[in-house]
């Protein structure tokens, strides 16, 4: 009896039914579709984070909890749509520099000038033929062709740079309608968000790559100006020589930076590529398009990055905010009430952790412009109201002659290195690194490390020690690598340093604490 009940057709209709749905339930499973109401609540809202449960969960609300799913194929749709989209914005730039060959050789009867090429990449952003491009692809550009993805092909001319931002705009004058990128909005941008990165690396022309936002904010000194401005976009979407000037764009296709350097150790892509936020160069765009030129606000204040031991020092109750080391007289912070030893805060109610931060928010303000600010001040939060000046401003004009005069030029451009390859010193304002092989190799060392960045106004900034310095030994003993100075910097408060300029002299430095 049991074996015919079993075998009866609806028990082996049922079977099928519930086969079925277990199918259907393991393909929703496993293809990445399914819907929040198939599974218990505590299962959507609770996350185990760590290996330790004691702290509790992570709740996610849930109108945050997406009912669906997207596919591989919807997203392969979505990477096609924006790379049709946008790469017909980006342009090839072909630069042509012209050496005169009376410069090398005066006694030549008939000097020839000896042209260079390099190539970058450009985004068209205006129908009027406006394209922005990096100033480091056509400074000092004798000739400056510019191909479309459709092969039509022009001459440019320059209508301003700013090598502050490593930015600049050139222009062609098509005879019909060219595409135009989206721009996107400041502020849209977040970290592990896709971005396609769209250019022409190694001649490789309309190359479109893909990764996520690694971070925002960036500072990796590649800028070799006084008062360059870095907050990059950092991004693992392949970047390469020849991307520079490119487009960087989310997923609506909209341009969100513009590519400017890689961290590399062999010129290619590591996995490191940095873009100029849109609302930067959008601002700069501008006053280029405007003037030929920026004209920039400045609030006249020497700036340091806070530390846990300034927070407490300070009465903070966390580590915020940018340090003000100095405030100029007669310059707009000083007029406006900043003073030496306030940690300012938040700039327009936009909080500040990083002086790099403080630099692109005041970038992105003119002359004459009144900014709100908060900063904090012998325990309490003070509110005010500071009206920037530009460098036509007679006391300004000063300022800026004097932190000319104050240093002299870096000594050598120092390549980008990663964040955690750097280890910081807050006591003495340094930060170095270990040397690679290239460097080694350059100097002729088996050992030392390299000066990787200067805080300003920190001991060593005050001792005269420039960046790119290959420090080899501190007190006569030798510094192999990070660990070894860390030893030496903890157990000294006054060190004599030994180091190699890029020039391969030895130079001595006497630090004190």
């Amino acid at each position: 009896m049991s074996d015919q009940k079993s075998d009866s057709p609806s028990n082996r209709t049922g079977l099928v039914i519930t086969g079925l749905l277990a199918g259907i339930l393991l393909t929703l499973w496993f293809g990445g579709v399914f819907s929040v109401d198939l599974f218990p609540d505590e299962v959507v809202r609770r996350v185990e984070l760590g290996s330790d449960v004691n702290p509790g969960y992570v709740s996610v609300p849930d109108a945050e909890v997406p009912t669906q799913y997207l596919d591989v194929m919807s997203m392969n749709e979505v990477f096609k749509a924006v790379s049709a989209r946008v790469t017909p914005a980006v342009v090839y730039i072909q630069v042509e520099s012209g050496l005169d060959q009376s410069i090398l050789s005066p006694l030549r009867r008939n000097p020839q000038r000896r042209y260079s090429q390099s190539l970058g990449s450009g985004v068209i952003i205006s129908d009027q033929g406006y394209i922005v491009t990096n100033n480091h692809v056509i400074d000092g550009a004798d000739r400056i062709q510019v191909m479309l993805g459709d092969k039509r092909e022009f001459e440019a001319r320059v209508i301003g740079s700013d090598p502050t931002t490593d930015l600049a705009v050139i222009k062609i004058n098509p005879k019909r309608a060219i595409p135009v990128i989206a721009l996107g909005k400041a502020g849209d941008i977040a970290v592990g968000e896709w971005v396609l990165a769209v250019g022409n690396p190694f001649r490789l022309t309309s190359t479109v790559t893909a990764g996520i936002v690694s971070a925002l904010g960036r500072q990796v000194n590649v800028i070799d100006q006084q008062l360059g401005i870095e907050s990059f976009i950092q991004t693992d979407a392949a970047i390469n020589p020849g991307n520079s000037g490119g487009a960087v764009v989310n997923l609506r296709g909209e341009l969100v930076g513009i590519a400017t350097a890689i961290a590399t150790e062999t010129g290619s892509y590591e996995g490191y590529g940095f873009a100029v936020p849109v609302a930067l160069m959008e601002r700069v765009v501008r006053d280029l398009i405007l003037y030929g030129e920026v004209r920039r606000g400045y609030l006249g204040v020497e700036i340091g990055s806070m530390t846990a031991g300034k927070a407490e020092d300070l009465g903070l109750d966390s580590v915020r905010g940018v340090y003000l080391s100095k405030v100029f007289p007669r310059l707009a912070g000083y007029q406006g009430g900043l003073r030496v030893g306030d940690v300012l805060l938040s700039i327009g109610g936009t909080q500040m952790s990083e002086p790099n931060e403080l630099q692109s928010a005041i970038a992105l303000f003119s002359p004459g412009d009144e900014i709100s600010m908060e900063v904090w001040r012998r325990s309490e939060i003070l509110r005010f109201d500071v009206t920037l000046k530009g460098s036509d401003d007679p006391a300004y004009t000063a300022w800026l002659a004097e932190l000319s005069a104050e240093r002299d030029p870096p000594l050598f451009i120092v390549p980008p290195i990663p964040d955690d390859m750097i280890a910081e010193f807050e006591d003495w304002g340094v930060g170095v690194a270990n040397l690679d092989e290239r460097l080694r190799r350059r100097f002729n060392i088996q050992h030392g490390v390299l000066i990787a960045f200067i805080e300003r106004q920190g001991v060593f900034d005050r001792a005269g020690v420039e960046r790119g310095l290959l420090i080899t030994s501190i007190n006569e003993k030798p510094v192999f690598d990070v660990n070894t100075i860390r030893e030496l910097f903890t157990n000294n408060d006054e060190i004599l340093i030994k180091a190699i300029n890029p020039n391969g002299d030895i130079v001595f430095f006497e630090v004190s604490k």
